[in-house]
């Protein structure tokens, strides 16, 4: 697994930056941004993303299964303007009581569509009604 962080050093708490550091399962790249995000037709899904170094201004590419995309306050959108259907504030929209956006196999969840809570409980919670109607969605029952 790797985290991507975009800052030299992270601002959260020290307890969670000591867990982090301790979890040899977990790569962090530091100064690091997604660019754009690859894949295909078949198989359907993110095969990797390119990267750059914001220190040096090198890319590179990682090859990935799947990508969560954690933000902040402000929506990390950039990268879906003019591929998906957005707010004014940058937000993806999805449908009322559902994940799923105006791109019938894209779902969001969590801070990329909630503008109103931005927690983690609930970006939780999102992220596990995604999962659920992705797997619907591939099983050929394209409703919620």
């Amino acid at each position: 697994m790797t985290l991507i962080h975009r800052r030299s050093s992270l601002r959260a708490d020290k307890t969670n930056q000591t867990r982090l550091a301790a979890n040899k399962k977990i790569e962090v790249l530091y100064d690091t941004e997604v660019v754009e995000m690859k894949g295909g037709e078949e198989p359907r899904g993110v095969t990797g993303i390119a990267l750059r170094n914001i220190a040096n201004g090198k890319t590179s590419e990682l090859a990935v299964h799947g990508v969560f995309i954690a933000i902040g306050h402000s929506p990390a959108t950039e990268l879906f303007k003019g591929k998906l259907e957005m707010d004014e504030a940058g937000y993806i929209k999805t449908a009322p009581d559902s994940t799923r956006t105006s791109v019938a196999d894209v779902f969001a969840a969590g801070d990329v569509k909630d503008k109103v809570y931005r927690q983690a409980v609930t970006a939780a919670g999102m992220g596990c009604m995604a999962a659920l109607e992705a797997e619907r969605f591939l099983a050929g029952g394209h409703g919620a």
